[in-house]
């Protein structure tokens, strides 16, 4: 190490620095959630969402660990990559925990989609690079957590969809963004209208998913993705990723604030009232357009 103390870069430096360079802090203990797993191993945080009881439902807790976790790895110096999966062989995360909709008015509504939907910018806007590993069902906010990921690959039983429509309410966490600009209009406004559930086979086909593998080899195959990206320079990979966000960015956070604004709105409709009530009484919903 040099002798002396380092430095302070001037606003000016700092202004100019790459963001992947500029400094980070390392934590002092390791943090722990109460609905996640959170290791670090040689450079790759490992994030697992773990409900496995509840097929890793989102609920309020899950979107505050996850934000937490999200800020971890921004914050770490010995962290330069993030994969995200589901704990259990079954579900990477089975959308929201739908008990949780009840009684939420449009305050609420709008609260809770701004809030996990800024979360998952977070990821999409990180410079370190995030890998989905989709281990099962991906459905609703988990197809959304998935897609705010950079590089999203599925074991041979994943399941993906955005069936939120079945609700009576839009998704909320950038689904009708990303899935468009992922797939193309025509198989988003699909997906999003029939609220269609499909497999990691078509998943690949139509662009949703980078690879798909074996249930037995995903985790192993996600780690060494990240692993070959971590080969290369970083300031490298980050600018990529800048570079590559930048071309949307102009747009994308006035698209999440509209989101989040008609999935409140709609919160307050005898439909997504009639939506969510037949889904946690497991019958069919009697939707009237009101």
């Amino acid at each position: 190490m040099k002798n002396g103390p380092a430095r302070m870069k001037s606003p000016q430096e700092l202004s100019n620095f790459p963001k992947a360079a500029l400094p980070t802090r390392h934590l002092r203990s390791p943090m722990t959630y109460s609905t996640l797993l959170y290791d670090v191993r040689d450079g790759i945080a490992f994030i697992t969402v773990n409900r496995p009881e509840k097929l890793n439902a989102l609920n309020a807790q899950v979107i505050l660990d996850l934000g937490a976790a999200v800020d971890q790895v921004r914050a770490a110096a010995d962290v330069r990559a993030a994969i995200i999966t589901g704990a259990g062989s079954k579900s990477f995360v089975a959308g929201a925990d739908i008990g949780g909709f009840q009684n939420l008015d449009v305050t609420e509504a709008r609260r809770l989609s701004a809030r996990g939907s800024g979360i998952f910018r977070s990821i999409e806007r990180s410079t370190k690079p995030y890998v989905a590993a989709v281990n099962g069902f991906a459905l609703g906010g988990g197809c959304e957590l998935a897609m705010a990921c950079h590089i999203r690959i599925a074991s041979e039983n994943a399941k993906f969809g955005q069936p939120e429509v079945k609700l009576g309410i839009p998704p909320g966490y950038g689904g009708t963004i990303r899935l468009a600009r992922l797939v193309g209009k025509g198989r988003a406004i699909e997906l999003l209208t029939s609220g269609a559930m499909i497999d990691a086979r078509e998943a690949h086909r139509i662009g949703l998913v980078n690879h798909v593998h074996p249930a037995d080899q995903l985790q192993a195959e996600a780690e060494k993705l990240t692993r070959t990206i971590m080969a290369n320079a970083p300031l490298a990979v980050a600018t990529c990723i800048d570079l590559v966000n930048l071309q949307e960015s102009l747009q994308m956070d006035d698209a999440l604030a509209l989101e989040s604004a008609m999935f409140a709105m709609l919160f307050q409709t005898a439909d997504a009232t009639e939506g969510t009530s037949a889904f946690l009484e497991k019958r069919a919903p009697n939707f009237k357009g009101q």
